[in-house]
């Protein structure tokens, strides 16, 4: 039998705390090791308890949830973080992924799109609300200065494998999807990914996706879904 991923719930109001807890608990694959109502303390469970996923707000009383994002990492890097928030503007969100964050849910999603957050993130991929994700991969689209592909630093050494991969990952495939679909286990395509982004000189999803958009690559009507 697989072990109970452990999880870390950092908030600072204890009735969204229970709320998380309660749906979380319906799921026999997860269980809930711990909980602060401040970045500190959610610092000091994440080195205490070492979880495997992180629950983050990004609204805290003493430190900035982004600030807690990029702390959490640095000393624990194998820690996988959803980040939940109040917040939909693609600002927090972008910085969100830019401080590390694999994943981001507003605290309005229905409890299946948190337990299908939480089983993303695990996995290796990185999710987004649907109620969000369109919007950015719609901003990032509109940045300026859309480039031919050969313009972009780094794109013409990627393999057309890599290339194939680009595409699907930052037009909302999960890992299993693109595996499924190439015939490939997910664990490779999470390797041809890291690849990517160090080619890219990339350190997160948002960067990726955004150089697709200036490619032209990201196919929005994907995002839909």
């Amino acid at each position: 039998m697989d072990r109970k991923k452990r999880i870390l719930i950092i908030d600072d109001h204890p009735l969204f705390r229970e709320g998380i807890k309660a749906i979380i608990k319906n799921d026999s694959r997860y269980d809930v090791i711990g909980e602060a109502g401040t970045g500190k303390r959610g610092l000091e469970l994440t080195g205490e308890l070492r979880p495997d996923l992180a629950l983050v707000d990004v609204s805290l009383p003493d430190i900035s949830g982004f600030d807690l994002v990029r702390d959490i990492l640095k000393y624990s890097p194998d820690i996988r973080i959803l980040v939940l928030s109040m917040h939909s503007k693609v600002d927090y969100i972008v910085k969100a992924f830019q401080a590390g964050a694999s994943g981001y849910l507003t605290k309005e999603c229905a409890a299946d799109m948190l337990i299908n957050g939480i089983e993303h993130t695990l996995k290796g991929d990185y999710f987004m609300d649907t109620s969000v994700s369109q919007q950015v991969v719609k901003k990032l689209a509109e940045l300026p200065g859309k480039k031919p592909v050969a313009a972009v630093k780094g794109y013409d050494a990627l393999t057309s494998r890599e290339q194939e991969i680009m595409v699907l990952v930052t037009s909302g495939f999960s890992s299993q999807k693109i595996a499924d679909k190439l015939f490939i286990s997910p664990k490779t395509v999470q390797n041809h990914r890291s690849k990517i982004m160090r080619k890219l000189n990339v350190s997160n999803v948002l960067d990726l996706t955004r150089h697709a958009a200036k490619l032209g690559l990201v196919d929005l009507d994907l995002w839909k879904k």
